[in-house]
C-alpha cells in the first residue's frame, strides 16, 4: 500500500481528513518531539485506527507531507505518485491538480 494510499484509508475509516487529524494532533500539542507511542494511542482510542494507518499519521504529523523518493515512480504495491503527500481529502478538487 501507498503512504497516500494509507492516508485515503485513514479518511474512509475515520471519516476526517488527514488535514482535519493534523490539526488536531497540533491542537493536542502533539510534533516532531512526540513520541510515537502516544500518538498511536490516541489515533487508536480516539479514531480506531490501527498501527500501520497511526503510523502513516505520525509520519505526517512529525515531519510534514514530505516524503523519500524511494517508491515515487516504480511499479510496485508501494508505489507514490508525488514526494509530498495530499492532506486536503480524497475529493478536494485540488487533488488531480498536484
Amino acid at each position: 500500500m501507498s503512504f497516500q494510499a494509507y492516508l485515503d484509508a485513514i479518511e474512509v475509516k475515520t471519516g476526517r481528513t488527514p488535514a482535519a487529524l493534523l490539526a488536531e494532533a497540533h491542537e493536542r500539542g502533539y510534533g516532531a518531539d512526540t513520541r510515537t507511542a502516544e500518538i498511536v494511542l490516541w489515533l487508536k482510542d480516539d479514531h480506531g485506527l490501527g498501527r500501520g494507518h497511526a503510523m502513516a499519521l505520525v509520519h505526517v504529523i512529525r515531519n510534514g507531507p514530505v516524503i523519500g523518493d524511494k517508491h515515487v515512480g516504480s511499479t510496485g504495491a508501494h508505489r507514490d505518485d508525488s514526494t509530498v503527500l495530499y492532506l486536503q481529502g480524497r475529493a478536494h478538487p485540488e487533488r488531480d491538480a498536484t
